[in-house]
């Protein structure tokens, strides 16, 4: 059990040191007390776009528990494969795990946690046009399919009656590399237009009928500021962050709604209205109803297999996962991330324990 214990300290020694910004380096008696105390040392790894919040969270936590929690902002895919092979206690994503992928990971069930909300706003560069370009689901699925390709085009024109659009060609811009937002955006176009769901259809890695690619929510920010004409789409938190100008998009009740707080809120109490606090929330909540949901929302996932970990981590991760969702909600704001709403939050916290069992847990070697 010692050499064990000493090699669990190792890990976390090592993953400190690939993982920075996290917390700082090992030390000498850091390794000294992972190998004599019953403190848990956490790893986790996945998604990018949480991970100034869980590096915030994390932080945070190892102050008022002890309980440090080191993690690897690879991407989702990057994410589930770790906890695939068993060399992390989580994994975190922006895309939920297929039914195939969860089969494939020993040791059990996999359990989908939603940790907070995301969305994908429409950027555009139309510097004379006021007030937010508005955008139907048709249009907006017409556009990414290149057969709306001007601005004045007569259907954005009748969505726009206040804005004079100009003569110009549309210039689409979409993500280069795979990613959770395209699967979001696309996970909406496929649920809103049958065209689009018959091509190219939803996936981290879209095979685009028109544009030119941009690597992340930067590169795709840089081509649309760079070429004036232009529209892509990039994490809602990015664009606040950033300033970007953002379409208002009509969403499911046919309002038009902004990727704004209440509105990405809006979409998930929506969304769950309807589920049974026990259910499987590997759930969209693209296109949601509700007269203010925004339509392009979407959770980020803890991926957790309680049989895999054993018990002391899931005892470890539900202490965490109680404590962000009852006390993070402030630092999520402050960093520019939605909160889970209350209604969504108190029954996951009130699930917990069913959702995670450690009762017939082993502990891990």
């Amino acid at each position: 059990m010692a050499g064990t214990r000493v090699r669990r300290a190792a890990r976390w020694c090592a993953a400190a040191v690939l993982f920075t910004g996290v917390f700082a380096a090992c030390t000498n008696g850091d390794r000294r007390d992972a190998a004599t105390s019953a403190r848990i040392d956490l790893l986790g790894a996945g998604a990018t776009f949480p991970y100034p919040l869980y590096a915030r969270w994390f932080n945070a936590f190892a102050r008022d528990s002890g309980v440090r929690i080191n993690y690897q902002s690879i991407g989702s895919g990057g994410g589930i494969r770790q906890l695939t092979a068993g060399t992390v206690d989580f994994g975190a994503t922006d895309v939920p795990m297929t039914d195939e992928e969860m089969a494939a990971v020993p040791g059990g069930k996999v359990v989908h946690l939603p940790t907070v909300l995301g969305a994908v706003a429409i950027t555009y560069n139309l510097p004379d046009v006021e007030p937010p370009l508005r955008l139907s689901p048709d249009v907006l699925a017409d556009i990414f399919l290149g057969r709306v390709t001007r601005w004045n085009d007569p259907r954005l024109a009748a969505l726009n009656p206040r804005a004079t659009l100009p003569a110009t060609d549309i210039l689409v811009v979409h993500r280069a590399d795979g990613s959770g937002t395209s699967f979001i955006f696309s996970d909406y176009l496929t649920r809103v237009s049958p065209t689009w769901a018959e091509g190219p259809g939803r996936s981290k890695e879209v095979r685009w009928p028109v544009g030119i690619g941009g690597k992340g929510n930067e590169g795709v920010a840089a081509q649309v500021k760079a070429m004036p004409g232009a529209i892509g789409y990039i994490e809602a938190t990015y664009a606040r962050q950033n300033r970007l100008r953002t379409a208002h998009l009509q969403n499911a009740a046919g309002t038009f709604t902004p990727p704004a707080a209440f509105e990405i809120a809006a979409a998930a109490s929506s969304a769950l209205a309807t589920l049974d606090e026990d259910a499987d929330l590997r759930v969209s909540i693209v296109n949601a109803p509700g007269e203010r949901a925004y339509p392009i929302a979407s959770f980020t996932w803890m991926l957790v297999a309680p049989d895999l970990i054993g018990a002391e981590r899931t005892e470890a991760l539900k202490r965490f996962l109680r404590w962000a969702l009852s006390s993070g909600d402030e630092m999520a704001r402050t960093l520019g991330y939605e909160p889970l709403p209350e209604e969504v939050a108190a029954p996951l916290l009130e699930s917990l324990d069913r959702r995670l069992p450690t009762s017939s847990a082993a502990s891990r070697p």
